[in-house]
């Protein structure tokens, strides 16, 4: 039996590949928050990647109110949100969220996610629609360790098995089970993203952006980026993922996205 290679400690990542580092994409819950907070260590490594020249893009499962409303208050190119259901970004201070499906598209979708979030939880016992799932524009959210107590391994399979039988995409994030109409993913958005903000390729320049990360629904982030790194809570779940972030910080949460970003930029200053 092959014995899966661990992921190596941040540290231990070579200096000469994170000085070709222009891009950092970013999840957000467990990742930039530590206990659902947003340390000010953690926005003052956003604000300083920004400052020193590199790209910064979240990209998270969270809805399109918390995507418009942090690309208006955060320093970043741009938000993308629910998966990869779209973008926002600001021109000229104007804020401008780019869909990917168009809207008659989303108004249907929208009918069907509401009958299957009902049925979730009719069918499963302890779950929750996710808080702001009335501002989600393309997705349903269901709380299995937010606002309501741990779900067990099986409630939270069941409500994944019931969006994929409905024929969602569907993915685990540490809070909420997400499931859209459609495959798109944070991967196909970001890719998108960057081509039409920065007009840069992340298939042929994927060495030079860096995505980190905690959770399953990070997994197409993690397979496509070397530059995959995990924050250190990461480890809790390292046995479900199919494909693991390549390195991971030492600290967790947003002191571990503070770790990375204090190398990047400490780098970037000796080059």
């Amino acid at each position: 039996m092959t014995v899966p290679t661990p992921p190596t400690p941040f540290s231990a990542l070579p200096d000469a590949a994170l000085r070709r580092v222009r891009g950092i994409l970013t999840d957000i819950d467990g990742t930039l928050t530590t206990d659902g907070r947003l340390p000010a260590s953690t926005y003052v490594a956003m604000d300083r990647l920004k400052r020193a020249g590199l790209h910064v893009i979240p990209v998270t499962g969270r809805c399109i109110a918390w995507a418009e409303i942090l690309t208006r208050l955060w320093p970043v190119d741009a938000i993308i949100g629910e998966n990869g259901a779209f973008y926002s970004h600001l021109v000229d201070n104007k804020l401008v969220t780019r869909f990917l499906d168009d809207a008659a598209t989303r108004e249907s979708n929208l009918f069907r996610i509401h009958a299957l979030g009902q049925q979730i939880l009719r069918e499963v016992p302890g779950c929750a629609l996710a808080s702001d799932q009335a501002w989600h524009a393309a997705d349903l959210a269901i709380d299995h360790a937010e606002d309501v107590a741990p779900l067990p391994q099986p409630a939270v399979d069941r409500i994944v098995a019931i969006m994929r039988n409905a024929g969602m995409t569907a993915t685990v994030s540490s809070i909420h089970v997400n499931g859209w109409f459609g495959r798109h993913d944070k991967l196909s958005m970001s890719r998108l993203c960057v081509a039409e903000l920065l007009g840069d390729d992340l298939d042929a320049a994927r060495d030079e952006w860096l995505f980190i990360g905690d959770s399953a629904n990070d997994v197409a982030m993690f397979g496509h980026f070397p530059l995959s790194v995990g924050v250190a809570n990461v480890r809790d779940i390292l046995n479900k993922l199919p494909v693991k972030p390549a390195f991971i910080t030492e600290a967790a949460g947003g002191e571990g996205f503070t770790e990375m970003a204090d190398r990047v930029l400490q780098l970037r200053q000796g080059a």
